[in-house]
This record gives structure tokens, C-alpha cells and sequence, in this order.
């Protein structure tokens, strides 16, 4: 991406994801009044080349790395160079995120199919979706990426739980994790949306350059079908749930070669697909 233009100094400055406001505490009967940590969400609204794909409910925090996360993983674009510029504008209603976008992006060609309907709920990761062909995108297959000792999974998320400032702040957002192949933890994005985490992750990765192939993925939520979509797309190879998986969740990441890790806590997990990622491989082998 050639540079990234802010429309105002708000949009500029550094932003803590949340907010306080004030609130009445009972305890065993007694009232306290004073401030609490609440985490902001509002309309971002995206728009390529001058016109307007999704609203979507998020956190207003890594902007830029949200941008071309999503571009990438909703297969709006299909390289970061295409990405050609970004405008983060602040406005009364919410944020827009105006990019301008290769010609020969995806983005760059008008298709009416492919805009949202209604707003992106934070739960949600495809409302307004038109038809069901983009509701349900099989990923393509995922490289052979490398294998793990449960030490490193058990490393990471031991890591995780404190490496999520904004959710220990107001217990109100997700939280999606790269770690490598020890299971040091290199990257952590926040969002009230779980896919919008997802997002800025993946932002966030091509960035810095990283290679998808060598580490794994770990979000504290569960593995929904469009997790597994995007974590696909963008090329992991071990996606970890703290939550349990649906099972189209499960049938994609059969599909596209993800190892599916599901109810990732200190001490067990369930690895739901291609479980030739953890080591020692002496489990029973999944089909």
C-alpha cells in the first residue's frame, strides 16, 4: 500500500479500543457509583474506489490492519500491492475506510452481487451477503505448513491470556493470535466482532511480512465456518478455538487442509481435522 491518508487528527492518534462510562456497582447489597472500561463498537464503513461494499460493526483499533485483512480475506483484493491507498475518515456516524484499489482488483470491478444488503452485525461475518455462493466460499487448499509440539500450543495460549489489554479492560471483546512455531506469540488483535479480530490479524501478518505457513493461529472464540474461510484464505495452515467448531467449520477445514483445533485450554484440546500437525503423531488418526 503506497501510504495511509487520516482526514482528521481523531482518526490519527493512537485509540485504546474503549471508552469509560459511568456505572452503579452492587455488591452484596451496597452500591458503588463510579467508572467502568466499556469497549467501543461502531459503523465502519468500507468503500472501494469511491463506492460503498459493507457497514461493519467493529472496534474502532487498527484500522489499517482491518482494511486489508478484510480486502484480502473477502477476496476484494487479491494482493496487499493492489491496496493503493487508505483515507481514514472520522465522521459523526461512525468511520469510513475509503480505499482506492488496483483496476485490476477484484474491488475495482463493479458487481452488484457482491455488495452487502444490510450492515455487518459484530456477531456476524457475512450479513448482507446476496447469494448463497458467497456465503459459503470453499477456501482454496493451504500449503503444507509445519508441524507443532502441544508444548508450543500449550505456550500460547498460557501467553494469550495476558496479552489481550483490551478485553481485560472490559470483557468484551475477542481476540485472534499468531504465534510460531515455539509458541511465542508475535501478534494480537482485538475486536467486539471475532471475525474482525480474524481480520486485523491477517492485516496485520502481511504487514510485517509473515509467513502463514510457519505458526499457528489461535482465536478466543468459536471455530465458525467463516473463521476457518478467512484463517484459509489467508494461507493457515493450524487454526485454535478456544470454543468448539460447527461443523461446516470442520468440513471446510477437511476441504482446504487446515489442521482444526477446537476447546483449546490448558491441558486438552480436540484436534478435529488433519491432526499430522501435532506431534508426536502417536493419536488416532482422523478421516
Amino acid at each position: 500500500m503506497s501510504g495511509t491518508d487520516s482526514e482528521t487528527d481523531t482518526a490519527a492518534a493512537p485509540h485504546a479500543g474503549f471508552v469509560t462510562r459511568p456505572v452503579d456497582r452492587w455488591r452484596h447489597g451496597q452500591a458503588v457509583h463510579e467508572d467502568d472500561c466499556v469497549a467501543e463498537e461502531v459503523p465502519l464503513a468500507l468503500v472501494y474506489n469511491g463506492a460503498s461494499f459493507a457497514v461493519m460493526m467493529a472496534t474502532p483499533r487498527d484500522l489499517e490492519d482491518f482494511a486489508l485483512g478484510f480486502s484480502l480475506s473477502e477476496g476484494l483484493i487479491d494482493t496487499p500491492a493492489q491496496l493503493l491507498q487508505l483515507q481514514v475518515r472520522t465522521l459523526i456516524e461512525g468511520v469510513e475506510l475509503a480505499m482506492r484499489v488496483a483496476d485490476d482488483a477484484p474491488a475495482a470491478r463493479p458487481d452488484r452481487t457482491r455488495e452487502r444488503l444490510m450492515p455487518g452485525r459484530s456477531g456476524c461475518g457475512i450479513c448482507g451477503t446476496r447469494d448463497l455462493e458467497q456465503a459459503v466460499r470453499q477456501p482454496d487448499p493451504v500449503g503444507a505448513g509445519s508441524a507443532f509440539a502441544p508444548e508450543a500450543l500449550e505456550l500460547a495460549l498460557a501467553q494469550l491470556q495476558t496479552r489481550q489489554p483490551m478485553n481485560a479492560a472490559t470483557g468484551a471483546v475477542h481476540a485472534a493470535a499468531w504465534a510460531d512455531r515455539s509458541g511465542r506469540i508475535v501478534l494480537v488483535r482485538e475486536d467486539v466482532g471475532r471475525h474482525n479480530a480474524l481480520d486485523k490479524l491477517i492485516g496485520a501478518m502481511r504487514h510485517r511480512g509473515i509467513d502463514p505457513n510457519d505458526g499457528m493461529l489461535l482465536v478466543t472464540s468459536r471455530a465458525s465456518y467463516e473463521m476457518v474461510t478467512k484463517a484459509a484464505s489467508a494461507g493457515v495452515t493450524l487454526l485454535a478455538a478456544i470454543s468448539a467448531p460447527t461443523a461446516l467449520a470442520i468440513e471446510l477445514a477437511r476441504g482446504a487442509g487446515v489442521t482444526l483445533i477446537g476447546f483449546a485450554r490448558p491441558g486438552s484440546h480436540n484436534v478435529y481435522t488433519h491432526p499430522h500437525r501435532l506431534l508426536p503423531a502417536t493419536r488416532q488418526e482422523l478421516t
